[in-house]
């Protein structure tokens, strides 16, 4: 394994991100040993030191562990710490596979529906506004890297309006996960403002504090989220 160059980036975070995107992009298979210290470090260019501290944050992640014996080996993904930002970033750089899309969408059918609910109730004049804002982003988006930024303001604008603090905190958690389904959503359709009559519905919904409504307009959504990437695939 060779370090890409960084340039001024910091060595630290360099031979994180190389061995992480290895593990999690499946060029380091789980079981798999990695070279012993002396060599790592030799082979990254950098010191010991440097690379024991990036080894400890990747067993942090759950995606390496020591034993005594048999030195450092690639984790089984069962034990991956899932919602690390880092192993979110890595796992959508190497191109989601169709079972990880699903659980996306499977996540968002969980938590979404019970956010807009929530937002309906107890949204303040300010953050409704804030949703209206990135509605209004979304439609003047003149292309796709447009769309997707105003898409992940408007669903954590929602999350915001439900003053739950643990709903809103884990935006930041799944914000790259997200922003890679958005886009390939918007993506797989003729035209990539698909959706926006449907974030529409879910705005009016909790403008007019009516959970039931924001609720099956946000089903509706994922629902057709999903339907739309399916047929994207189908078609390709």
């Amino acid at each position: 394994m060779a370090l890409k160059a960084g340039g001024t980036r910091n060595l630290h975070a360099r031979v994180i991100e190389e061995i992480g995107e290895s593990i999690v992009s499946g060029v380091l298979r789980p079981g798999e040993p990695l070279p012993g210290e002396s060599q790592l470090a030799e082979q990254m260019s950098v010191s010991r030191t440097v690379l024991r501290e990036a080894l400890k944050v990747l067993a942090a992640k759950g995606l390496i562990e020591t034993r005594q014996k048999t030195g450092m080996r690639v984790r089984d993904p069962a034990f991956w710490n899932h919602l690390d930002a880092d192993v979110l970033s890595w796992r959508c750089a190497a191109m989601p596979t169709e079972d990880f899309v699903e659980k996306l969408v499977e996540m968002r059918e969980i938590i979404e529906p019970a956010a807009v609910m929530a937002a309906a109730r107890r949204r303040s004049p300010e953050q409704l506004e804030a949703i209206g804002a990135a509605l209004d982003a979304m439609e003047d988006a003149p292309d796709l890297d447009a769309w997707a930024a105003a898409d992940l303001r408007f669903h954590d604008a929602v999350l915001v309006a439900t003053n739950n603090e643990l709903l809103s905190s884990l935006f930041s958690v799944v914000e790259t996960a997200l922003a890679t389904f958005f886009i390939m959503s918007a993506r797989t359709a003729k035209n990539f403002k698909y959706s926006l009559p449907q974030h529409r519905t879910v705005y009016e919904a909790i403008r007019r504090r009516r959970p039931n409504e924001a609720a099956t307009a946000m089903r509706s959504m994922i629902a057709d989220s999903r339907a739309n990437m399916r047929k994207g695939k189908r078609q390709g």
